[in-house]
């Protein structure tokens, strides 16, 4: 069997009440990151071994929006449109982006 992506990242659309006090990636626009950073990922062509995709809730939601990158492990808080493009560049094969990675647990699961 091949497996046929490199990197797989998964983008946090965990969705809250509004009133929730941790927040959720939701209310923070990322399903509007999610699509953005679909289209730049296939528009660097590397859609055949770079999956990006939606993912439940990371636990992580007050640093959202939150998404992690794998087989590296590396977890990124706080992305926001304008990272798209350095975070592509992981994706590509680049070094992480240093000042979105989250390091450790953020807080503790309380739904």
């Amino acid at each position: 069997m091949t497996i046929p992506y490199v990197k797989h990242a998964f983008v946090c659309t965990h969705e809250r009440p509004a009133d929730n006090p941790r927040g959720s990636c939701a209310a923070k626009g990322a399903e509007a990151l999610l699509k953005s950073l679909k289209a730049a990922t296939n528009a660097r062509g590397l859609g055949k071994t770079v999956r990006v995709q939606k993912s439940g809730c990371l636990d992580n939601c007050e640093m959202g929006c939150s998404m992690v990158v794998y087989p590296e492990a590396v977890w990124y808080g706080a992305v926001t449109q304008a990272d798209v493009p350095e975070i592509v560049d992981h994706l590509a094969g680049g070094a992480p982006v240093q000042r979105l990675r989250v390091e450790g647990k953020v807080s503790t699961k309380t739904e």
